[in-house]
């Protein structure tokens, strides 16, 4: 058996192979209110194979979205829907996570077909979206051209906090399987841990152990409020590229922090900080970051995700067999091709004959490769 598609245990969930769906952003949402789109975009990954569907980053407040089409789960209401896809989802034997985020200063964003620039007065007039104030560890816009966020209070970073732990049980009740929580790429999390952009003298800042406390908090609070048999992932930065910014050291000094507030994998992503920064040069190459959730996994002893640029099933395999990660998340590839998780099996030679795939596929699958052997236009 390839170690792709080998079952993997954590906590009281059991993935029946290695391939993950990564948080995918569809921007197709009406006040956090998922529908017929995302039901669609999950559930073929679903029938495509994978062992555990995220859905895209899903705000915990209003103002924490990143665009006016995220999806939420700030209110009760929000969970029908979901729960109708999480429902679909585990029928076909995957498991179903959700990522939860707040983006921070970079909320009120348009989305990218219509710029990626702060909402304005333009959006207003044609598409009835209003600006929203955003808010930050600092004053420190997300970049040239954005509007400096509100510098956060005590009662905002409590209010964030709470925020998390009552979307986790909201997850709960929609039939989640698992929590990823979004603390990468410039998000709220990542903008206070970063020491490029979190120069605060309060206990929210300054240090180490100031600037991760809100990511070790929002562990806690979701801990209190998501069961015990369920697991926790944060997907981080696990190095912002810059100098004087966030390591890989620090990745892992914080990953043994979070093991320690009930976090079971981390999910190992790299850059996005955004900010009065040059870009950032960083190697990209197959599966590039595998290196840093291996570091992470080695030096915090836990599981970890790897992510990026993962597009052949042997690179794919190579990762997991090799120990630099235990699972791996596919974004772009998949969208491209749902049912990669099923043809990588073949070409693993893990399932000659379609019996992985759902009968109603497979059984014509089947008999078409039998025809086309028998005629000699086939393998």
């Amino acid at each position: 058996m390839a170690a792709l598609f080998e079952p993997f245990q954590i906590r009281g969930l059991s993935l029946k192979n290695r391939v993950c769906v990564s948080p995918m952003s569809q921007y197709a949402a009406t006040d956090g209110y998922a529908n017929d789109w995302h039901f669609a975009h999950l559930s073929r990954f679903a029938l495509g194979g994978c062992g555990l569907v995220f859905t895209e980053a899903t705000g915990v407040l209003a103002e924490g979205r990143r665009t006016h089409g995220d999806l939420g789960l700030w209110h009760d209401s929000h969970i029908a829907e979901l729960q109708r896809i999480t429902t679909f989802i585990k029928s076909q034997g995957s498991a179903v996570g959700v990522q939860l985020a707040h983006a921070g200063r970079k909320a009120s964003e348009r989305r990218p077909w219509h710029g990626e620039t702060p909402v304005d007065a333009e959006d207003s007039q044609l598409r009835n979206e209003n600006p929203w104030p955003a808010m930050g560890p600092t004053t420190q816009p997300y970049g040239d051209g954005w509007p400096s966020p509100k510098m956060m209070t005590e009662s905002d970073i409590q209010t964030v906090i709470a925020a998390f732990g009552s979307a986790a049980k909201r997850a709960d009740e929609a039939g989640f399987d698992m929590i990823e929580v979004y603390a990468a790429h410039g998000f709220l999390l990542h903008q206070f841990y970063s020491p490029l952009n979190n120069d605060r003298d309060d206990r929210w800042g300054g240090d180490f152990e100031g600037r991760t406390k809100l990511a070790l908090d929002v562990a806690s609070s979701i801990r209190e409020h998501w069961p015990d048999d369920k697991p926790l992932s944060f997907r981080i930065s696990a190095t912002d590229w810059l100098d004087d910014g966030w390591t890989i050291e620090d990745s892992v000094r914080l990953a043994r922090a979070l093991k320690s507030r009930g976090v079971d994998i981390i999910d190992c992503s790299s850059g996005g900080l955004g900010g009065p920064y040059p870009a950032p040069r960083f190697p990209i190459g197959p599966a590039f970051q595998a290196e840093l959730a291996a570091a992470v996994r080695e030096g915090a002893d836990m599981p970890t995700m790897a992510v990026g640029f993962i597009w052949q099933p042997e690179v794919a395999n190579v990762v997991i067999e090799s120990g630099q990660a235990d699972l791996v998340a596919l974004a772009r590839e998949l969208l491209s091709d749902p049912n990669w998780a099923l043809h990588a099996a073949s070409k693993l030679d893990v399932d000659t004959n379609f019996s992985m795939w759902a009968p109603a596929f497979g059984w014509w699958l089947n008999k078409r490769k039998r025809v086309l052997q028998k005629l000699g236009l086939g393998e």
